[in-house]
């Protein structure tokens, strides 16, 4: 964090964006890939956002049990993390959740939501639970402040809000860090934390640090609403900073804005246009929401390629909406069709998809982290010969 500004030798980092469950599989590929190239074994830190940190925080927790051999490859990636994942991402979560919510005293729909993270995945282990130390990146979930507007930052050991400072994390459960970065509002949303018994620390630049309402409880909701990309701490151009790392890999199934508001073909379309239904208040309120994370994710990743592109850092980025031509690189292991532009359309919600979406997700992931390593990071590198789930090819235009 840049209150702890310190030198540092090579280092490297992944951001991994916000999406439902759609990101948590995307995510899932990009690492699988990551693995096989023993890039995994080498990251320093690792950020998640919403569906992304639902990816991080079962890969957090056992870490510990990857069996790294000689060449950084841990040998039991798919059955220690790959198949319980995906076996978690083929359940329903948000409507159960947000039915048990609405008809709970004590609980907020996105504490229920936490309580099905630690039900599936967490079985009540607390934040102490991920593992440190040398070899063990560092694990960061983002929420969002709601009473701040700041992007708060979730380890092993703190809580950090720039504005409030900062507090030892260990009264935090990993599904509580994970409900709250991906508890969307406004029905997700807030994950309620009780903090009045914890101790604070000032930090440089928290101004609202003597206000003591700020301190006792915290009402947080999905970090995405700040920075869909998790790219806060990883993307620092300071030197000395340590929020600044000498290569950064960006993982991005963010749902692009969808063209046309009130416009469409056929029957329905023209009915709802003549009418004007399609522009009441709460479809313009949405469509309002959607434009201004349009816009910063277009900021953000704006920066991030002027940043490649003037040394800050290397790296790579590989969004769910990108072009795998784009690349350039020789034998591609999928191709743009039909199939792999539409599944940037698949919704961004925890909720249960087709075994055929599933698959392609974590297909498409793998694929484009291959031919981002192998344009930007690594051209030696020898090209996937086979997709982690081979039966659903993403090579056939018809498909």
């Amino acid at each position: 964090m840049d209150q702890n500004d310190t030198t540092h030798g090579h280092t490297s980092a992944l951001a991994i964006s916000g999406g439902g469950y759609r990101a948590t599989l995307f995510a899932l590929g990009s690492l699988w890939r990551l693995n096989e190239l023993g890039l995994l074994y080498t990251l320093n830190r690792i950020t998640a956002v919403s569906g992304g940190s639902i990816m991080l925080g079962y890969l957090a927790l056992h870490w510990s049990e990857l069996k790294f051999n000689d060449n950084k490859v841990a040998e039991n990636f798919e059955e220690l993390i790959a198949q319980p994942v995906q076996k978690f991402c083929s359940e329903a979560l948000d409507l159960k959740a947000g039915f048990l919510g609405l008809f709970s005293l004590r609980k907020t729909i996105g504490d229920k939501v936490a309580d099905t993270y630690d039900k599936k995945l967490f079985f009540g282990k607390s934040l102490q639970a991920v593992p440190a130390g040398e070899s063990v990146p560092e694990f960061i979930f983002y929420a969002t402040n709601y009473d701040t507007g700041s992007s708060v930052r979730i380890t092993r050991d703190q809580i950090y809000d720039y504005k409030i400072g900062v507090s030892s994390s260990a009264d935090l459960s990993i599904a509580q860090a994970v409900g709250a970065s991906s508890a969307f509002p406004p029905v997700f949303s807030p994950v309620v934390i009780d903090s009045s018994s914890w101790h604070w620390e000032k930090t440089k630049y928290a101004y609202l640090f003597d206000d003591s309402r700020f301190h006792k409880r915290l009402e947080l909701c999905d970090g995405g609403l700040y920075d869909n990309l998790g790219l806060e701490a990883v993307w620092k151009e300071n030197e000395s900073s340590r929020d600044k790392f000498d290569q950064l890999l960006v993982c991005d199934a963010g749902a692009p804005l969808k063209i046309g508001f009130d416009t469409g073909k056929g029957l329905v379309a023209k009915i709802l246009q003549k009418t004007g239904l399609k522009r009441n208040w709460i479809a313009q309120l949405n469509r309002m929401s959607d434009i201004m994370i349009e816009q910063q994710r277009a900021l953000r990743k704006r920066q991030l390629i002027d940043n490649y592109k003037k040394g800050h850092y290397s790296g790579a980025y590989w969004g769910i909406s990108t072009e795998i031509a784009d690349y350039d690189v020789p034998g591609h292991i999928a191709a743009d069709n039909r199939l792999t532009r539409n599944l940037d359309g698949i919704p961004t919600r925890l909720t249960v998809f087709s075994k055929n979406d599933r698959a392609y997700l974590i297909n498409w992931g793998y694929a484009l982290t291959d031919a981002a390593i192998r344009k930007y990071v690594d051209s030696s590198v020898e090209a996937a010969k086979t997709l982690p789930l081979p039966d659903f090819s993403l090579t056939n235009p018809e498909t």
